[in-house]
């Protein structure tokens, strides 16, 4: 109808009406008809009509699809049979909210009854998380006064028989020392160098707290009865060890010295809730050597209060793991500690930039990368931040991820990740308290 315009009226315009929708005359459907499960739906349609993970556990933020709170516990999820190890990688590139991340997700699980250690923080980020949860940050560096002696025994645990103890402190401290002496000489040992160290070790042992000088010495000046007793002279022992002993004594008279060449002194308290050893001095000119030498004392030295089963859930996070995973020696202790986290009740986390950091780790067949992409298989939940567009190929392919994950993460925004389990995935915005802001900051400096 039209109305007088120079009255005020308005005008309008009637619609014709259409046809009722009659189903003959519609275009025929060209795609079969399909009929399948949910659980394949879902991996074809993720983040749709997702129910969560339950309320068990500790918050990390929303859940970008659903709008509800994603709560996220290694511990709870393995019992229920969500996952197949508590063990995590978190990647991202830098600047992609990586850091802070990891950061909540480890001092909140703490008000849970969890613990945390850091074997080796090349950077110092954690000191100051540490420091403000009521835990502890110990700083090892050239001419800083915090000795550790990575032999040290540890406390027996009350469930542990004696003898069992002391083979389990045995089998520790050759295990260090073989990775020392393998990592700093770029080989394996040969089996009269392994004979060379056991017979230091044993001589070693006969003090009441053996240190690395100790062995060194062992080393270079063998005991005599020890040889014959082995069947072996003492000129031999000495020539099929020297290449050990001088490898080992870098930690006495090295770049090292002074940081595990004595008894400690500091003492591992595991009824904090964060211990974090701090290597920024060690890391800080580009020493990724040392830095995996430091990481392995260090982690030895953690590792009788770790190794305890009634030492509760704890988290054991590998930050900046690219600078530590390009020892065959040191990613076969990883390994080792990866293989026993359900029955130490630990977490291991490990934290990289992108999933090409595995290839960095050695050549294709190599035993290195055969134990870092062993590594990452034994890490039930992977949480990818940001990948930049030339990562995400080789991202899909290590992690089996659908061509609707690969694209999501490609495009996601500061602090939002996805968080792949087995079977299911989410897109997770991480949600910070404004002293979390303050205390997790990395750009501080900028």
């Amino acid at each position: 109808m039209s109305g007088d315009r120079e009255s005020g009226d308005f005008e309008s315009t009637v619609e014709p009406r259409r046809a009722p929708y009659d189903a003959r005359h519609a275009l025929p459907l060209l795609v079969d008809a399909h009929r399948a499960t949910t659980r394949i739906v879902r991996v074809a349609y993720p983040f749709l009509a997702e129910g969560g993970l339950g309320a068990d556990g500790t918050y990390i933020g929303s859940d970008v699809f659903s709008g509800g709170s994603f709560v996220y516990d290694p511990w709870v999820l393995y019992q229920s049979k969500v996952i197949t190890n508590p063990n995590l990688l978190l990647a991202g590139v830098i600047g992609s909210g990586k850091s802070s991340t990891a950061k909540a997700f480890i001092t909140r699980s703490i008000a849970l009854g969890h613990r945390a250690y850091v074997p080796c923080d090349p950077k110092g980020e954690w000191t100051p998380v540490a420091e403000a949860i009521g835990g502890a940050a110990i700083q090892l560096g050239p001419g800083l006064p915090t000795r550790l002696n990575p032999l040290d025994a540890g406390t027996r645990p009350a469930a542990v028989q004696p003898d069992e103890w002391n083979k389990i402190v045995w089998s520790r401290r050759r295990a260090l020392l073989g990775t020392l002496a393998e990592s700093t000489l770029g080989r394996p040992m040969t089996a009269v160098e392994h004979t060379s160290l056991d017979l230091a070790l044993e001589t070693a042992t006969t003090h009441p707290a053996p240190t690395i000088p100790d062995v060194v010495t062992a080393l270079f000046d063998p005991d005599d009865d020890r040889a014959h007793r082995g069947g072996l002279r003492r000129s031999t022992l000495v020539d099929d060890g020297r290449e050990v002993a001088h490898a080992i004594r870098r930690l006495v008279h090295g770049d090292l010295s002074g940081m595990f060449d004595g008894p400690s002194t500091t003492e591992f308290d595991a009824t904090l809730p964060m211990v974090t050893l701090d290597s920024s001095r060690i890391g800080s000119g580009g020493n990724d050597h040392a830095l995996r030498l430091a990481l392995a004392c260090a982690s030895s030295w953690m590792e009788a209060a770790v190794a305890d089963p009634s030492g509760g859930q704890r988290f054991i996070v590998y930050d900046e793991g690219w600078r530590v995973m390009r020892d065959p020696a040191l990613l076969r202790r990883m390994q080792e500690q990866w293989k026993l986290s359900r029955a130490w009740g630990v977490s291991n986390v490990l934290i990289i930039h992108r999933l090409s950091d595995l290839a960095a780790v050695g050549d294709l067949g190599s035993e290195a990368r055969a134990l870092a992409e062993g590594l990452l298989a034994d890490c039930s939940t992977r949480i990818m931040l940001r990948q930049e567009p030339d990562q995400l190929a080789r991202t899909a392919t290590l992690l089996g991820l659908t061509d609707v994950e690969i694209a999501t993460i490609g495009k996601l925004p500061k602090g939002r990740a996805l968080w792949r389990l087995p079977d299911r995935s989410f897109v997770v915005q991480l949600v910070r308290h404004a002293r979390e802001v303050e205390l997790f900051d990395t750009d501080a400096r900028m």
